[in-house]
C-alpha cells in the first residue's frame, strides 16, 4: 500500500468540505445564512477556521459574501459550473500531456503506485478515502509536468471545482469507472504518448462533469435526506 505523505488537512479545509457537502446535497439551501459563531459552536472550533472555510467556499461559488452583511449559501449558475469544468479539463489535459514527455522514472513509479492503491480502495467502497488518494493521483501528474506555474493554476482551479468532483464519487459504481478512466491516462503517460495522455485526461474530466450532473439529478429525483 502507498504511504500517504501529504500534509494533514487543516481544520479550515475539513470544514470547507463538510459545509460544501451540505450545500451540494441541498441540506443547506441557497439563501440560507452562514453564521460564523453558530458554525464554530457546532463544529467545536474558533471562528478563524470557519471564516477561512467560508472564504474558500466563496471561490467555488457555493457561498456569497457581502461586506457587513455576512455570508449566505449560493450555487454557481450552470454556465459558471460548465466554465469551471471546461477550464479544469484543459488544464489537466495539458498537465497529463506534458507529464507523458517529462516524467522521470521515479515519478512514473510513484504514479503507478498511487494508481494501484486506488484499485485496492475500490473493493472497500469508501468514496471519501478514494477521493483523498485521487487527489494524490492528480497531484503526481501535475508534478510530473515539470511546469510550476501550470501546476499552480491547475491546483487553484481544482480547489474551486473540488466540491463538485468529490460529490460524484457517491454515484453507484463510480469508483471503478473512475479507475478505468485513470488507467487510460496512465497508459498514455507510461508510453510517453502526449496526445493519448492528454486526450484521456480531457475525457476523464468531462466524464466527471457528467457524473456530477447525474448525482445532482438523483438528489432531485429522491429528495429524502
Amino acid at each position: 500500500m502507498l504511504q500517504d505523505n501529504r500534509p494533514k488537512a487543516t481544520r479550515a479545509e475539513e470544514l470547507r468540505l463538510l459545509i460544501a457537502d451540505e450545500i451540494v446535497r441541498g441540506t443547506l439551501t441557497p439563501g440560507s445564512p452562514l453564521d460564523e459563531t453558530e458554525l464554530a459552536r457546532r463544529h467545536g472550533v474558533s471562528r478563524t477556521p470557519v471564516r477561512e472555510a467560508i472564504r474558500q467556499l466563496a471561490a467555488s461559488g457555493l457561498v456569497h459574501t457581502q461586506a457587513h452583511r455576512g455570508a449566505v449559501v449560493a450555487r454557481p449558475t450552470p454556465e459558471r459550473l460548465e466554465g469551471m469544468f471546461e477550464a479544469m479539463a484543459e488544464l489537466e489535459s495539458l498537465c497529463a500531456g506534458l507529464a507523458a514527455e517529462r516524467m522521470t522514472s521515479t515519478e512514473r513509479y510513484t504514479l503507478a503506485t498511487v494508481h494501484e492503491n486506488l484499485r485496492a480502495l475500490i473493493q472497500a467502497g469508501d468514496p471519501q478515502r478514494y477521493h483523498e488518494i485521487n487527489e494524490a493521483f492528480h497531484g503526481a501528474i501535475y508534478t510530473g509536468a515539470h511546469n510550476a506555474y501550470l501546476a499552480e493554476l491547475t491546483i487553484a482551479t481544482r480547489t474551486r471545482v473540488q466540491p463538485f468532483r468529490r460529490a460524484q464519487f457517491r454515484n453507484l459504481g463510480r469508483l471503478a469507472k473512475s479507475h478505468v478512466e485513470h488507467d487510460r491516462v496512465v497508459v498514455g503517460i507510461m508510453r510517453g504518448d502526449r496526445a493519448r495522455a492528454a486526450s484521456a485526461m480531457r475525457d476523464h474530466i468531462e466524464t466527471v462533469r457528467d457524473e456530477f450532473a447525474a448525482y445532482i439529478g438523483s438528489l432531485r429525483a429522491d429528495p429524502a435526506p
